[in-house]
């Protein structure tokens, strides 16, 4: 049975160090908060000030937007909130030399560089996980892979029966892209006991995808003993190879850790593959529409900005990619936990 509790408070102390990194390096590092004092300025305007390329800007004034530090209007201007006057150095009062005490604490500095470079100098840190042509990823290897899946599997094994509930249920084919473990697209078909999955993902993830299917298949659950028969893993590269056709197409977790240009062909690339008439469901974290909250959502942009090539977007950035792609999106969000929810789109019959 699905725990009741939702596990979101840990999810949201873990990211939260990050944003604090973000927060000294906006206060010592870029002056943000001065730079503010005597009045609103643009987005673009500050960005260019800041001499911060788009994704870096569109990590750093969300998250001060979602500590209430910065505040954006309807016309996109960032000002400061009372709150932020508390971190200009005129402030009365001040807490801007108290917060600069961290200011030479060593993953402040490297995110600064970050934030400057828009990633680390050194492109081997900083970008796990994530691979475009040539590059190397640590997917690639089997023990990191393995690492990662595994590290993973948790939130996958909370949040599988919710996104398994909340999807169509229905007689079809599902393609889960990115698949990790793979137990979303087992749980989905555990509620649909006619429906077939392809699980896609790189050979090494796979492997633990295999073991997990077989824990699901021996967990004398109704209706696991046919799940092997079921189910494909198919190993491949959701950026290059061919992907089979599905009435649903899961992309849970996955365009987080892209740029927006990959974003979008990953948009046009699922689009293809949803036969006339099915569903894209993007499962994750989504930012506001305004760009200035929640702070889960702006603490975990902070983390991803760390960690891969993406960041966090909002339902109507994803929803733009997706009407681009030739679909229809719904109105629909559904949340889950961890601060997670789903959305979707339809392609026309």
């Amino acid at each position: 049975m699905q725990p009741t509790i939702d596990l979101a408070p840990i999810t949201r102390h873990l990211r939260a160090m990050y944003s604090s990194r973000l927060l000294i390096a906006a206060t010592h590092y870029f002056n943000v908060f001065d730079r503010l004092s005597n009045g609103p300025k643009s987005s673009a305007a500050l960005q260019r000030e800041l001499e911060l390329k788009d994704r870096p800007a569109m990590v750093l004034f969300p998250a001060l937007c979602g500590m209430d530090m910065l505040m954006r209007d309807a016309a996109g201007n960032l000002s400061l909130t009372e709150l932020g006057r508390g971190l200009t150095t005129d402030g009365k009062p001040s807490l801007h030399s108290y917060l600069c005490l961290e200011k030479d604490e060593p993953t402040v500095v490297e995110m600064v560089e970050r934030l400057r470079n828009d990633g680390p100098l050194d492109k081997t840190k900083g970008i796990a996980y994530t691979k475009e042509g040539d590059e190397p990823s640590p997917m690639d290897d089997p023990e990191a892979a393995r690492f990662l899946t595994l590290a993973l599997s948790g939130r996958a094994l909370y949040l599988s029966p919710l996104v398994a509930e909340a999807l169509p249920a229905r007689k079809g084919h599902l393609l889960d892209v990115a698949c990790g473990t793979g137990v979303f697209a087992y749980e989905w078909l555990l509620r649909n006991p006619e429906s077939t999955a392809t699980i896609l993902d790189s050979a090494s993830v796979l492997a633990v995808a295999a073991e997990f299917l077989e824990s699901f298949v021996n967990s004398g659950r109704p209706g696991a003993n046919t799940l092997r028969d079921r189910v494909r893993l198919l190993p491949g590269d959701m950026l290059v190879d061919d992907l089979p056709r599905a009435d649903i197409v899961l992309a849970a977790s996955l365009f987080h850790d892209w740029p927006e240009p990959t974003c979008e062909k990953l948009a046009q690339r699922f689009a293809q593959a949803v036969n006339p008439g099915g569903e894209l469901w993007v499962h994750d974290l989504f930012l506001d529409d305004t760009l200035d909250g929640p702070l889960a959502a702006t603490d975990y942009s902070a983390m991803l900005f760390w960690v891969t090539k993406g960041r966090a977007y909002s339902r109507k950035e994803y929803r733009r990619w997706l009407a681009d792609a030739g679909l229809k999106p719904t109105t629909r969000y559904i949340p889950t936990r961890v601060d997670y929810g789903l959305i979707s789109a339809v392609k026309p019959a």
